[in-house]
């Protein structure tokens, strides 16, 4: 039995959830989200619980019973309190602002570079002043809020793709937390 799979998922209070068929919609005070099961993957809610089965004990059923509930829980969470990714701008003259719709990002480069914020999330860009900057030298952070674990995560990739941090200086643009090993660089002539 999947460990993950086996454990239900608990309805916080505000979250309702609607079975047809193979589909399961959660709605919340932050939203709706809907999500298709696999074949072989049933669902069923008892009072503040969603339990979901599979049909038999194969390999893909078994993967399917575990990324079905996972990905459940993760609508339930979404609706109820949302997700935040946190990235840091590091780097002598970068920074990010928000501009209508478009996140602009000064990264060093001769240009520089828009996003198109998706319509379901929210971004939010902050300029450090120079004298709060810290240890690490973050000159501007990125809040990306959303209900979709999934968009959240896609749209805080490609941002952080966008100048990824260097191994030498530090310098671009990584999650709040994320640890970037140094390396030392040339040791010098002999």
């Amino acid at each position: 039995m999947s460990r993950i799979g086996k454990t239900p998922v608990i309805l916080p209070t505000g979250v309702n959830v609607n079975i047809a068929d193979n589909k399961v919609v959660v709605k919340g005070k932050l939203g709706e989200l809907n999500y298709t099961l696999p074949t072989g993957i049933s669902i069923s809610q008892n009072e503040n619980l969603l339990i979901l089965e599979r049909e038999d004990d194969t390999r893909t059923q078994k993967a399917f019973h575990g990324l079905s509930r996972a990905l459940v829980n993760n609508m339930v969470i979404g609706v109820s309190t949302g997700y935040e990714k946190v990235l840091q701008v590091i780097g002598t003259g970068y920074s990010a602002e928000k501009v209508g719709k478009w996140l602009r990002l000064n990264l060093g480069f001769s240009h520089d570079i828009l996003l198109e914020v998706p319509a379901e999330l929210s971004a939010e860009a902050t300029t450090i002043p120079r004298r709060e900057q810290g240890k690490l030298g973050v000159q501007a952070v990125i809040r990306i809020k959303g209900i979709s674990k999934e968009d959240v995560g896609k749209f805080s990739a490609e941002i952080r793709k966008c100048r990824p941090p260097e191994n030498y200086k530090g310098k671009g643009i990584r999650y709040e937390g994320e640890y970037v090993q140094i390396k030392a660089g040339k040791a010098g002539a002999k």
